[in-house]
This record gives structure tokens, sequence and C-alpha cells, in this order.
């Protein structure tokens, strides 16, 4: 092994991802601030935040996909120094962000409340629930441009300037959802419409400062009028398994609750959700950063045409990110109880002790979730993202629902068959991604995208 090869990439890893790990520090924080607030409101709040969070998140799948897409060509197109290709599709990307989010406006004011009501929950959940989608959608387009946006600044290696936009606007979403909340700091009490309204205020601040940022005198990007269908048809066609990968992700959230919630009710679920947001707010970071960092580097060293390269640094990304997430986990294996009890979650002994089993589980999964999410970003930047889209569509129905469901309903494990499943999910999918980075043609993709376009000569 070159320890000294090995030490310089996991340099400029670090390089890459301390600012999206420091910015989604923030914003899972700004989450997890959501659940606190709303559990000292009522456990029906709890709910509801957690239900609505599910159809919620879709924008949120599409932004990524849109945005994963827009950080496979431009970084592509900044290692083969295809500077008018790359402005283009990082414009035609941020625009239909915006297309994209406008449908979900009219979905919150008119279905918000009977999309919640899909749920056994309690009526107060459902109408909390439905008040907190409608405000959330509302500015749906925002927050996919905002997604758009940051992700076309870190195909170009600028992982900083998303995170001082968006380390602002979570600072904001989180006092405006504690202010509006409870009525404090000379505002109006709220409650739950308070944290939606934090949250949408968030999205519009930073989509206002991330376009601004994108296109600001000096920027490398400069706005280019989409002409080339071509370079559109590829967004799309990237994005796509990455959308349908978080839809995926999203649906089997579905009938998950349910199941808890049909033996467990708003007690079992309010402690998944709690022990998956302590999850997230200690591990979330990390692995979001490893996944743009692998994407960045495997993207841009296909544009220089260096393929050995690309796979060495995502096998290397991948290591640290299994080696880091991995030590973290474990802790929070070992000290799932104090970890939930000092963040401050309140509630029934039922649902601490529900919250602390979950946060073990997915203590015990993160290694397996940090392989995933690392070589599923080296993929990205390939433009190779049906395979992640594979993965993760087997893992979540095949053993996050389907092993679930067979070990409660058949088995009659009770919530234990549930904790297997959440396991064994994570384990297949890192286990298929590695498999397929280590013999999928992933570098024929990212050469076909290039050539496509006219980034590199056709007989490169």
């Amino acid at each position: 092994m070159n320890v000294g090869r090995l030490r310089r990439v996991w340099t400029r890893v670090f390089a890459l991802a301390w600012p999206v790990m420091a910015e989604q520090t923030t914003r899972t924080l700004m989450r997890t601030v959501d659940v606190l607030v709303t559990a000292a409101l009522s456990p029906a709040a709890v709910v509801a935040i957690g239900l609505a969070d599910l159809f919620a998140r879709f924008p949120l799948r599409i932004g990524l996909g849109l945005g994963g897409a827009a950080i496979a060509l431009s970084s592509q197109d900044t290692g083969s120094g295809a500077d008018a290709n790359r402005d283009e599709a990082v414009t035609q990307a941020v625009l239909l962000a915006f297309l994209a989010g406008v449908p979900f406006v009219f979905v919150g004011l008119l279905f918000g409340e009977a999309a919640v009501g899909l749920f056994p929950a309690s009526d107060d959940a459902v109408r909390l629930g439905g008040i907190y989608l409608a405000v959330v959608f509302a500015t749906a387009p925002a927050r996919l441009v905002a997604l758009v946006a940051a992700r076309a600044l870190q195909g170009l290696g600028d992982t900083r300037t998303p995170m001082y936009v968006n380390v602002l606007a979570n600072v904001v979403n989180v006092s405006l959802s504690v202010g509006l909340g409870f009525g404090l700091l000379g505002l109006p009490g709220l409650g739950v419409f308070g944290v939606g309204l934090a949250t949408s205020t968030a999205n519009v601040l930073s989509a206002a400062l991330l376009v601004g940022a994108t296109y600001r005198p000096g920027s490398p990007v400069a706005f280019a009028w989409p002409t080339d269908a071509t370079i559109g048809a590829q967004l799309v066609r990237v994005s796509l398994p990455r959308v349908a990968e978080g839809f995926a992700a999203e649906l089997a959230e579905f009938p998950f609750n349910a199941l808890l919630l049909s033996f467990g009710g708003d007690v079992a679920n309010a402690g998944f959700q709690i022990g998956r947001r302590v999850y997230q707010q200690v591990t979330g970071p990390l692995v979001r950063g490893y996944n743009v960092a692998a994407s960045v580097l495997v993207g841009q060293a296909l544009g220089r045409g260096e393929t050995a390269t690309a796979r060495y640094e995502g096998w290397a990304t991948a290591a640290l990110a299994v080696t880091s997430v991995g030590v973290i986990g474990a802790l929070l294996v070992v000290f799932a109880d104090p970890v939930v009890a000092a963040l401050g979650f309140g509630g029934s002994d039922a649902a601490l002790t529900y919250a602390a089993e979950f946060a073990v589980v997915y203590g015990l999964s993160a290694p397996l979730l940090a392989l995933f999410v690392s070589l599923s970003g080296a993929l990205q930047g390939a433009g190779a993202t049906r395979l992640p889209f594979v993965a993760r569509l087997t893992g979540m129905f095949g053993f996050f629902v389907g092993l679930s469901y067979v070990a409660v309903e058949w088995v009659g494990m009770g919530l234990l068959g549930v904790y297997v499943g959440v396991f064994a999910a994570y384990a297949w999918m890192g286990l298929f991604v590695l498999v397929a980075f280590r013999y999928a043609n992933w570098a024929g993709t990212a050469a076909g995208l290039l050539r496509e376009r006219g980034s590199v000569d056709g007989d490169d």
C-alpha cells in the first residue's frame, strides 16, 4: 500500500467533505430541533412532523437527483475543461429544479391533510401534519433550486460557498422553529405551524443566496441560456435513477411506518422517529460529506481521462467513510441510552426505550450505510446512477419492509423483527454497491456521456 498516496487522497477528501459535513450538521440539527420542539408540544405533534416529512422528502429526493446529475456533469466538465458545457448544465439543472417544485405547492394546499391521513395515526396528528405539509410544500420550488445550486457548486470543487449559505439558513431555521414554536424571542407561539413556517423561510433564503452565489461576479460559472438538448437529456437521464432511488426509499417508509403504528401505536412510531433522528444527527453529516467528495473526485478524474485514479480515489473515500462512521456508530451502540437522554427527548419510558433501541440498530448499521453512500457517490460522479438505485430498491422493499413484515407478522418477533429488517437492508445495499464498483463498467458510462455532449473529442 502506498501510504503517502492514500494520505494525500484522504486529505483532499476531507478538504472537500468538511464543509459539507458542517453544513449537514446544522441541517440535521435543525431537524433535531424540530423534533425537540414538537416533542415538548405533544406526542401527536412528533408523529405529525414525522409522517408529514415522509411526503416532504419527495421534493428533497428530486432535488438530490437533479443535484447529483449536476455534480456529475459539472465535475466531469471541470476535469475536461469544457466550461461552456458546464455552464449550461448548471443553468439547465437549476431551471429544471424550479419547475419540478411547482406541483408540490398545489399538492400541499389541496391534499396535505388527506395525505397524512393515509396513516392510522390520531386525528390530532393528522390535522397537525396536514398543516405542516402545506406550509413546507409552499416553498418546494425554492428548496429544489437550493439543492441543485449547492451541488452544482460542489461539482466544481467549491464546497465552502454552499456551506456558508446553508449554515446561515439553518441557523435562521433553528431560531425561528424555537421562537415560533414556543412563542419566544418576541414571536407569536404558532406550534407546529410555526415550525413549518421556519423551514419555509429558510428554504427561500438559501435558494436566493445560492443562486446569487452561483452567478455572482467572479464566479467560475456563467448563466447560459439553454440551447443544447443533449445536456438537458443527460441531466434527466442521470437524475432519474437517483430520483427513483430516493422515491423508493420514501415509499418504503409508508408500509414500514404503518407496520410500526399497527402494533405499537404513536409511542412506538415516535420512538422510531427519535431514534433515527439521533443517529442521523451524529452520522448523517459525515456520510453526506463523503458522498459529495467521492462524486467530485471520481467525476473530475474521469473528465481528465484518468480511470485508474478515479477507481483508487473512490475506494480510498469509501475506506475513510467506513472507518470514521463505523467508530461513531460503535459509540452510539454503547452509549445509546445516555445519548437519547442527553439530547433531551422527553416522553414516556416506552418511547425512550424504543428510541434507544432504534439508535442501537442504526449504530450497528452505520459502517454499512457509509459504504453504500460513499460508493454511491463515486458511481454518481461517473453518471452510473442506476446501480445505487437497484441496490436501494431491493434493500428497502426486500429487507427494510419485506423482511420486517415477515418477521413481525409471520414469525411473531415483534420489534426485534423490525430491527433485523433494518440492519439487513443496509448490509445488502452496502455489499451491492461494493460489488458494482468493483466489476461494473461505470468508467465507460462516464466516457460515453462526455463524448455525447462534446466535452471530449470522439476519439479520446
